[in-house]
């Protein structure tokens, strides 16, 4: 079957959600080009769930309209469902069939066509076990399930949520090279919400950074990082202390100061000149230093600049 291709497969506008007392969204607008991998990133609280629910016709906005592959999700979201594959934080399989029982009855929600044979593939794409029951896979195996049931289908748009959660450093690269195989070789557009910034700056042609509803930042992963000029100190103390921040604060050249926990971080135009003034500052202070880092921008600083807090993992 021919599939329309539209410039943006994901389009949001004046996007506004409230529970009770709390905004969820206030006025979010999103934009996701057909074909490229999208991250979505933001702290605790921010959104992006609640961004998600509404596209994958979960959840319905109070007021604003969003589109998945030229499709309204609120005039037609039965539309929308057979048009994305979504993998969820939590497992989405049946644990007391196997994985092959499993995707045979995605399959069949779908009334997929040779699924014997689709099904075969998936689980040697996922090096899956077939016959197996996945109460029995380890946390990686069961992920690498997840991902392949939203593939099942061959979605035009997939929603994927933390979806390296669980898995070693060997099958996250897997998945990696997979993700990008998708966008650039069957042109499927994947939006990605993230726990780990190494990933977000692998894998998406383009983030937006959410914060109390409303994108905050958006652009390509250098263009966010060429908006901080200079360099980054990152100072871990040997003990949490509150007065650190104040001590750097005297040291002239330093700007953006933040103190999270035993982590401090300025930046400055010269890092490695700053250095010897940020030492003395600390020890005039009584604060003794336990390593000292210079770098250049990272997305950690640009989500700290933007979000006002540190990127952490469970954020």
């Amino acid at each position: 079957m021919t599939r329309t291709v539209f410039e943006n497969a994901i389009e949001a506008q004046s996007l506004v959600k409230t529970y009770g007392d709390v905004k969820a969204l206030d006025g979010l607008d999103l934009e996701v080009e057909t074909g490229t991998v999208f991250g979505l990133l933001g702290p605790n609280g921010a959104g992006k769930s609640t961004t998600v629910r509404i596209l994958t016709t979960l959840s319905r906005p109070d007021s604003g309209r969003a589109a998945v592959a030229g499709i309204d999700v609120l005039a037609d979201p039965v539309r929308v469902r057979h048009a994305i594959g979504v993998v969820g934080q939590k497992l989405g399989a049946d644990r007391e069939a196997t994985g092959r029982e499993n995707l045979v009855l995605q399959g069949e929600l779908y009334s997929i066509p040779d699924l014997k044979a689709r099904v075969d593939e998936a689980l040697e794409r996922f090096d899956l076990p077939g016959d197996r029951l996945v109460k029995t896979y380890s946390g990686g195996m069961q992920r690498r399930l997840d991902v392949a049931l939203g593939l099942l289908h061959h979605p035009q748009v997939l929603f994927l949520d933390e979806p390296t959660t669980g898995l070693d450093p060997e099958a996250r690269a897997q998945m990696w090279e997979e993700i990008s195989r998708l966008a650039r070789e069957e042109r499927m557009t994947i939006l990605l919400t993230t726990h780990y910034l190494e990933e977000a700056d692998r894998l998406a042609s383009r983030l937006a950074i959410v914060d109390r509803g409303r994108i905050v930042a958006r652009g390509t992963p250098d263009e966010l990082k060429s908006e901080l000029e200079g360099d980054t100190i990152h100072v871990e103390l040997v003990e949490p202390d509150g007065l650190a921040q104040e001590a750097l604060a005297r040291v002239e050249g330093l700007g953006e100061i933040a103190l999270d926990g035993r982590v401090l971080r300025a930046r400055t135009r010269d890092g490695g000149a700053a250095v010897p003034a940020v030492l003395a500052a600390l020890e005039a202070q009584g604060l003794r230093a336990a390593s000292v880092t210079v770098a250049r921008p990272s997305l950690d600083d640009v989500y700290l600049r933007y979000a006002g807090r540190a990127f952490e993992v469970g954020a």
